[in-house]
């Protein structure tokens, strides 16, 4: 990942993703005096380093802006020297602003039952999600409630749409601890799950979001899937901003 990040030309394209994301290699060419050749080699070695997902929508392949390799770097080093989580997440925030849809994927060494029960859990759920649980029967049609035990805090809710253990799981989510995020209705986030020898590639996609949605409702999400890899990896808590406050 630094290798990547150490050229300027990359840091340019991660760039151009930040401001609009999803975009394919024919737009992005037209943003470089480079030939599409070369902006082809720059994507994959993003792409290698995990800070770009590619999706295809039809005959086009589009390219995604992925920020959880780079909070896994503010986790394991930055956050010991620097004024911790308030600064990464106002930067995240910022960065995830006026996106229909966002991509995350992580690589997580454990075993897809493992990982399964680590998101469908809800005692599990709330060690790396800001405190909260999210219960369900898991069900496809059955209902979504994220809370905060004991504090009687009812952050979301949502409906279940697919579920196949242990590989594929989409759910609706209204986020509703304030009036500014109730009034971005309902959005989608699929859980899809590939056993890659020892380990697990999760990608997380939450999408069905309105142009210039509310970055609070999908802002949070590289800190929930470092948290998840932290704590399937090592048995420790991540101190995240929900541990800080419900503590």
């Amino acid at each position: 990942m630094f290798k990547a990040l150490a050229d300027p030309t990359r840091r340019s394209l991660l760039d151009e993703l930040f401001r609009q994301d999803g975009q394919s290699l024919g737009t992005l060419e037209e943003r470089f005096s480079m030939s599409r050749f070369g902006v082809m080699k720059h994507l994959k070695v993003l792409e290698d380093a995990g800070l770009v997902v590619t999706r295809r929508r039809g005959r086009e392949k589009l390219h995604f802006l992925n920020p959880v390799p780079i909070r896994l770097v503010h986790d394991r080093w930055v956050s010991k020297y620097a004024e911790p989580w308030v600064a990464g997440l106002s930067e995240i925030k910022e960065r995830l602003e006026s996106q229909m849809e966002k991509v995350y994927e992580i690589f997580i060494k454990t075993t897809p039952e493992r990982l399964w029960e680590a998101i469908t859990d809800p005692e599990i759920r709330a060690k790396y999600n800001f405190g909260a649980a999210v219960n369900s029967d898991w069900q496809v049609g059955s209902a979504i409630s994220v809370d905060v035990a004991g504090h009687g805090v009812h952050l979301g809710e949502g409906e279940v749409l697919a579920y196949d253990p242990p590989w594929r799981l989409v759910h609706t989510l209204a986020a509703l601890w304030d009036d500014d995020v109730k009034a971005e209705g309902v959005s989608r986030v699929t859980w899809e799950i590939e056993q890659v020898e020892d380990s697990c590639h999760l990608t997380l996609t939450h999408d069905q979001m309105r142009e210039g949605a509310n970055s609070q409702i999908y802002g949070g999400w590289p800190m929930i899937l470092s948290g998840l890899k932290t704590w399937l990896e090592s048995g420790q808590l991540l101190t995240t901003p929900g541990s800080l406050r419900y503590s």
